[in-house]
């Protein structure tokens, strides 16, 4: 940890260092990160807040949260709030899978054979294309409908055949909380989640060459109905989304890295309310206003 003066107030901010241990003679560092919220953020991280507090006041959703990073700086809004990632959590499945196939070349290329079907336990709202029983399919073929179309049913099959130690390894190195693999639940809140769409963006966990493989299989998601809708048609941009809850509550939530030209800046948005139809509004309203302030921000 250092203490510096930040860039953008004047104020002196901490700055850590996240390094992955476990090697003999070196400490890769994956990022350096600012405990200083940027006032660079404040007028958009207004608008944002204003935005969420219409929708509660609809009576249809409960809490949103946002993580917002931008050209080295970040802001954030309700930062404290946990939420149940559904398939946001495939995202760590991914880069485990790829971390495997470092540790073993050709792992991906292993075939397996999808002949019992699974019972995801997850009542679904936004269906795609799922992987059929009786085919077989390799890892690889299996991480695109995890993450293009979000099939549980591929996902259930990888996990069969991911190393449980390899996903646990990446949440230390990470340093959010390791997950307990046989629990009902796991919580995160919307900066810890971003974290893992850092390491794919920053190409520091994975290999160069996997890390882009795992953004451009983030850039073919199929979800349209959340932070895509809120931006202008054909914008590049790798991101994933998850639905989870319950009958009462249902939650949705997209983490994405937008380009913008030569820029690019990540969003985690994380909702809670009745109504998914809602909810997703909320994730393009936001979407919309960052990506416009974004657009006309002078770094």
């Amino acid at each position: 940890m250092k203490e510096i003066e930040a860039a953008n107030a004047g104020q002196y901010c901490n700055y850590n260092i996240k390094r992955i241990d476990g090697f003999k003679f070196v400490r890769p560092i994956l990022w350096v990160d600012e405990d200083c919220e940027s006032d660079k953020l404040a007028a958009t991280k207004q608008k944002i807040t204003e935005i969420i507090e219409k929708y509660k006041q609809s009576g249809n959703v409960n809490n949103a949260s946002v993580y917002l990073r931008s050209n080295g700086v970040w802001t954030s809004v309700n930062p404290d709030e946990k939420y149940e990632p559904g398939s946001l959590f495939k995202v760590p499945i991914l880069i485990a899978v790829l971390k495997m196939e470092e540790n073993n070349p050709g792992f991906l290329n292993k075939v397996v054979t999808y002949n019992q079907e699974v019972a995801t336990g997850k009542n679904v709202r936004f269906v795609s294309k799922a992987i059929v029983l009786g085919k077989s399919y390799s890892i690889r073929e299996l991480l695109t409908y995890m993450i293009k179309y979000s099939d549980n049913a591929a996902t259930i099959l990888l996990e069969k055949y991911m190393e449980p130690k390899t996903l646990q390894k990446l949440f230390k190195d990470l340093g959010v909380e390791v997950p307990n693999l046989y629990a009902n639940k796991y919580y995160f809140n919307a900066h810890d989640y971003t974290l893992f769409m850092r390491a794919i963006f920053n190409a520091g966990y994975l290999t160069i060459s996997n890390s882009e493989y795992a953004a451009e299989l983030l850039s073919e998601c199929d979800f349209e109905d959340g932070i895509v809708k809120g931006l202008p048609p054909h914008t590049k941009i790798a991101h994933k989304f998850g639905e989870s809850g319950t009958e009462t509550e249902k939650q949705l939530h997209e983490s994405a890295v937008v380009y913008i030209d030569d820029k690019a800046y990540m969003i985690t948005v994380m909702t809670k309310g009745k109504d998914m139809k809602t909810l997703s509004a909320l994730l393009s309203e936001i979407s919309s206003t960052v990506y416009n302030d974004e657009k006309n921000r002078d770094n």
